[in-house]
């Protein structure tokens, strides 16, 4: 039985989030739902990262087993076929039968968008937290270099969470700010649509990008809330050195909304990830 590695990216807007749940529709229950039409039996499928309700994906990573024998583009093309337009697979390979996506995995990138001025375009507001104050950029900048290397996260996970340890390595943390050209920092591709000075002069995007070799619950947002008291000048940029060494998850900032979040790349060792 063949296991299949497979990219997707997707609109987490109307989803309750990756992981299949009692309450709504996620990501997992609708690709288990294609490829169940697809092999005539129930098909599990694991993921690299469970996001939350209204968070999306450029680069998700899925693996699952069927029963059938098809090459990795039948898998893609007859997958797409039963997805609804909010989630796509991007691309499909074969992948050793120990390959797991989550556990396999090396590093992981998460973008965070943030719109600034006082309209945002009609065309961002699924993906971007709109805030209308001016932001220190230069300070948000300098507070997330503090972030990289190997610290305890657990004022920036989810309240109780539970897991083994709080450690984690962030290799990159960094901000990037866009201006009028959010083809630029955002999606990629160019078009009149994206442009922020078409909506207003004063609007500009945000791009807070993350790689780290893991990443507790909530963690990004809640980065990214503190780093958004940094920029309003509320705290300086040294109060997030500080939170690394107290580790209360009550001092730190808010949890920025899910719209603005995206997972962009999943890394793995080239052994584990394809079948050489």
């Amino acid at each position: 039985m063949p296991t299949f590695k497979v990219t997707l990216a997707y609109d987490g807007t109307d989803y309750v989030g990756w992981q299949r749940q009692a309450n709504g529709l996620s990501i997992q229950a609708v690709i288990e739902h294609g490829l169940r039409e697809l092999d005539g039996r129930d098909v599990a499928v694991a993921g690299a990262g469970r996001t939350d309700a209204g968070v999306h994906a450029l680069g998700q990573v899925a693996a699952f087993t069927l029963h059938r024998t098809l090459s990795a583009e039948s898998v893609a093309r007859a997958l797409n076929a039963r997805l609804p337009d909010a989630i796509r697979v991007v691309s499909a390979e074969e992948a050793p039968a120990q390959f797991h996506p989550r556990f396999c995995t090396s590093t992981k990138t998460y973008r965070y968008r943030i719109w600034t001025g006082e309209v945002i375009s009609p065309f961002e507001h699924r993906y971007a937290w709109h805030l209308r104050d001016a932001l220190d950029v230069g300070a948000m900048s300098a507070a997330a270099r503090l972030v990289e290397g190997r610290h305890d996260f657990a004022a920036f996970q989810a309240t109780g969470s539970d897991v083994a340890t709080t450690v984690r390595h962030i290799l990159v943390s960094r901000i990037s700010e866009c201006g009028s050209r959010i083809a630029d920092c955002g999606f990629g591709g160019d078009s009149a649509v994206h442009d922020p000075s078409a909506i207003s002069p004063q609007s500009g995007l945000l791009v807070y990008e993350v790689t780290g070799d893991g990443f507790l619950r909530h963690m990004v947002r809640t980065l990214v809330g503190t780093l958004v008291e940094i920029g309003r000048g509320r705290q300086p940029v040294e109060w997030i050195g500080r939170l690394l060494l107290m580790g209360d998850r009550t001092l730190a900032g808010p949890t920025a909304p899910a719209a603005g979040l995206f997972l962009v790349r999943v890394e793995y060792a080239s052994a584990l990830a394809a079948g050489s």
